[in-house]
């Protein structure tokens, strides 16, 4: 039998993480463009300086109800005629509330980016609000609350928050609501919201895509340039503490077959120097299938499909005195839970023991940078990571120069940061399971003080 010869790979063609170009709007709109050939989908995001710690005492949740009743209305269309005409030009739009702020998203193709923009601008501009949609709004979230509970990742993830966090700060609350606080949203309430934060001036709208033959400026200027506000300034972020003392919370869900773990502390955000070398270590530590938690416990010992260790920005300023979450997560079957958390707490010993090796910070530089043009092929992840930047008050050439640290980051920088940034002295567990099955042996541990409340 002939065998062709094998296919060899070529030259990688030069890449880096695109540069936006920026201007302002009359009315105060920042605008970040970037013109991506090819990309017929164009990618609009819209950052609203809505924070949800701006959201009225007892009204944890109206952030959320505002931003899902953009969409339901305006001064011309009705809820349904205004989905058609989105339908109409194969437009999709999304929005949702986060700590930062309110982010609306818009895909359109590109031969209807006026029309799909002008829709996007009378959302902004002029939203109705209308009581029986935002009565709608507020039952379906009622309805998903009891869901969300239920989930023991985000249940882990509720408690988590609650332990690490003062219960003044409204990170330390569900970020969408409660049912006590979501059953008091009125359109009164959605309407005093948006008219206090959602303005032109502190706002930013990114475009990304095949932008040929277009004059985008003019076309923003005859749509999200209609939507008018008065000047103002950004309300000021929190100043944030946490309390990752060590100690483990048992979240008790009787009869549970899989324990749900959450491991966190609080961390820099991402204007910390350490923040490359972090990203390259926890990668190592447990971003991939082939990291150390994952090689300990799932391959060696069988106890879970998958852990993961990440950080996650939740609020962020220029001056770099924002906060992050540093976690592993997973879950395990009940028995093997106590055995599951002492491997994981042997993995961070020998790591900070004896480091991390150069071949573990190689493939984790190959993969993290490698497949950078990949993971930016579309125009709404380039878009995505624009308006990350904008929320964290980074600068434009952040995610390139991210990369260009990453390459250059060694073993022992990576080590280093891994070890900060899990110290095990400062981890709080919050387990989702039985716990009168796991609460005795992890107790036996000696990992930190137990406490055991109700599912």
């Amino acid at each position: 039998m002939t065998f062709h010869p094998q296919p060899r790979p070529g030259q990688p063609r030069p890449w880096a993480f695109p540069a936006p170009e920026r201007s302002t709007l009359p009315n105060g709109l920042t605008v970040l463009s970037s013109r991506r050939p090819g990309q017929k989908v164009v990618a609009v995001e819209v950052l609203l300086a809505a924070p949800l710690d701006a959201e009225p005492e007892g009204l944890d949740g109206v952030a959320t109800i505002m931003a899902r009743a953009l969409s339901e209305g305006t001064d011309k269309h009705s809820a349904e005629e205004f989905a058609a005409e989105l339908e109409r030009c194969g437009a999709t739009l999304d929005a949702h509330a986060d700590h930062p702020g309110v982010r609306v998203s818009l895909e359109v193709p590109v031969s209807r980016l006026d029309k799909g923009l002008g829709l996007l601008a009378d959302a902004l501009r002029a939203p109705a609000f209308p009581d029986g949609e935002v009565e709608r709004l507020v039952r379906n979230r009622l309805d998903e609350i009891p869901h969300e509970l239920a989930n023991p990742a985000r249940r882990a993830a509720m408690v988590l928050s609650k332990e690490l966090f003062a219960a003044d700060l409204r990170c330390s609350r569900p970020r969408q609501g409660t049912e006590e606080t979501v059953a008091r949203i009125d359109a009164a309430a959605v309407r005093a919201f948006y008219d206090t934060y959602v303005r032109p001036f502190t706002s930013t709208v990114v475009v990304v895509g095949d932008l040929a033959g277009i004059d985008l400026e003019a076309l923003l200027e005859s749509t999200l340039g209609e939507w008018s506000g008065k000047p103002a300034e950004r309300r000021p972020l929190p100043a944030i503490t946490a309390d990752d003392t060590g100690r483990v919370v048992i979240v008790d869900r009787p009869g549970s077959v899989q324990t749900q773990v959450l491991i966190g502390r609080a961390g820099a955000d991402r204007h910390d120097p350490v923040w490359a070398a972090q990203v390259l270590g926890t990668y190592c530590l447990g971003g991939t299938l082939t990291s150390r938690l994952d090689r300990v416990l799932r391959e060696e010992k069988g106890y879970t499909y998958g852990v993961r260790a990440f950080g996650q920005v939740l609020l962020s300023t220029p001056e770099g005195t924002g906060v992050s979450l540093l976690g592993i997560s997973g879950s395990v079957a009940t028995d093997v839970t106590a055995p599951a958390l002492a491997d994981t707490w042997q993995v961070l010993r020998t790591l900070a023991a004896e480091g991390l090796t150069d071949d573990e910070r190689d493939a984790a530089v190959q993969n993290l940078v490698g497949v950078a043009p990949l993971r930016y092929e579309t125009a709404s992840a380039v878009a995505g990571t624009f308006a990350d930047q904008v929320e964290q008050s980074l600068p434009d050439d952040f995610q390139a120069r991210l990369y260009e640290r990453l390459a250059v980051t060694g073993t022992v920088e990576a080590t280093a940061a891994a070890v900060n940034a899990f110290p095990l002295d400062r981890l709080v567990v919050v387990l989702v399971g039985d716990a009168s099955v796991i609460a005795d042996p992890i107790r036996e541990l000696g990992i930190g003080p137990v406490e055991v409340v109700s599912g």
